[in-house]
C-alpha cells in the first residue's frame, strides 16, 4: 500500500484508508474489520465523536488495543450532544473543543490523536478561537496535527489562509467533482485532501445494476444517467472492477493523499484495498471527466 505524506506534517497515510462510520455496533465484527484493514496496509483510521454518540470511538479504541502505533488515528470534533435531550448542536468554541478532546481520548483509550478535525464549520464561527484551541492541543501533546472536514468554499479559504491545517476532508467522487475547483489551491498551500464518499453511496459499484440500486439517483444525476456512465466505464475497464476504478479516481490529483471508503464487513475491506493495486491512465481520467459533470459549490462563497 502506497503511503502519502499528509500536507506539511510527518504523518504518512495509506492511499486507501478506512472510514469507520459504517462499522456498526458489534464489537467483534468491528474489531475484525479494523484488524483486516491494518493487515492490508491501511494506516488511516478515521472516526468522529458524533458517530453513534461516542460509541464508534469506543469500538475503534478497543480494536486498536496493542496496535495503536500501526495507524494514523483521526477523529473529529464540534458537534455537542451531552446537554440536549436528543440530537446535537454545533458548538465550535475553544472551551468545548478542549473538553471534547479529553472525552475522545478516553473513549479511544489513547494518549494522543494523530489528526484532530473540525467536523464541519461555517464562516460565522469564531475561527481564530478554534485555531487557537487546536494549536494549544498540539502544544500540550494531545494531538499531533489538525484539519477540517468541510465542503464550504468560504470556510476552506479562511483556514487555508489563517491556520496550520494539514488536511481537508471533502466528499469527492466521479459523481461529485465539486472539490476539483479547489484542488490546485489546496495543493499550493501544502495541505492534503482526504476524499470521503468515493463510491457515492454505492452508486459507483456493482450495486447500481442490482435491485439495491437507489431510485433517487445521486446529487444531480438521475439513476439512468448513472447507469449510462458506469456502463461506459465498464466498457473500458479491461477486467478491473468498477468500484476499484472509482476508488482510484480521486487519487489522480496529487492534492489527494488518501480516500476513505467505509466498510461494514471484512469482505468489503478486502475488496476496497485491492484498488491499491491498479492505476488509471491519463486517457481514462480524461474520459471519466468527459462522461461526468464538473459541478461547483453554489453556496457559502465570498
Amino acid at each position: 500500500m502506497q503511503l502519502n505524506k499528509l500536507g506539511s506534517s510527518e504523518l504518512r497515510v495509506s492511499e486507501i484508508g478506512l472510514g469507520c462510520m459504517s462499522l456498526g455496533s458489534d464489537e467483534k465484527e468491528a474489531t475484525k474489520i479494523i484488524h483486516k484493514a491494518l493487515d492490508k496496509g491501511v494506516t488511516l483510521i478515521d472516526t468522529a465523536d458524533l458517530y453513534d454518540f461516542g460509541e464508534n470511538e469506543k469500538l475503534v479504541g478497543k480494536a486498536l488495543k496493542g496496535k495503536r502505533e500501526q495507524c494514523v488515528l483521526a477523529t473529529k470534533v464540534g458537534n455537542r450532544w451531552d446537554h440536549v435531550d436528543e440530537g446535537w448542536e454545533w458548538a465550535p468554541s475553544k472551551d468545548y473543543i478542549k473538553t471534547a478532546v479529553k472525552r475522545s481520548l478516553q473513549r479511544l483509550d489513547t494518549d494522543y490523536i494523530d489528526l484532530y478535525q473540525l467536523h464541519g464549520g461555517t464562516i460565522d464561527d469564531p475561527i481564530d478561537e478554534i485555531i487557537e484551541a487546536f494549536e494549544d492541543l498540539k502544544t500540550e501533546g494531545l494531538i499531533r496535527e489538525y484539519g477540517i472536514s468541510s465542503i464550504r468554499p468560504n470556510v476552506i479559504k479562511e483556514y487555508l489562509e489563517r491556520s496550520n491545517i494539514v488536511s481537508i476532508m471533502m466528499q469527492y467522487s466521479l459523481l461529485d467533482r465539486r472539490p476539483e475547483e479547489w484542488l490546485n489551491r489546496i495543493q499550493a498551500n501544502n495541505v492534503s485532501v482526504i476524499a470521503r464518499g468515493p463510491l457515492a453511496k454505492g452508486n459507483l459499484s456493482k450495486r447500481i445494476f442490482t435491485d439495491k440500486a437507489s431510485d433517487k439517483g445521486f446529487m444531480d444525476y438521475r439513476p439512468s444517467e448513472i447507469k449510462d456512465i458506469v456502463t461506459k466505464i465498464k466498457d473500458i475497464s479491461h477486467g478491473r472492477k468498477l468500484s476499484h476504478l472509482s476508488l482510484r479516481y480521486p487519487l489522480h490529483h496529487p492534492a489527494v493523499a488518501t480516500t476513505i471508503p467505509g466498510a461494514s464487513s471484512v469482505g468489503q475491506v478486502d475488496d476496497n484495498t485491492e484498488a491499491a493495486k491498479i492505476e488509471l491512465t491519463h486517457k481514462e481520467i480524461e474520459l471519466f471527466q468527459e462522461w461526468t459533470k464538473q459541478t461547483f459549490y453554489d453556496k457559502h462563497r465570498d
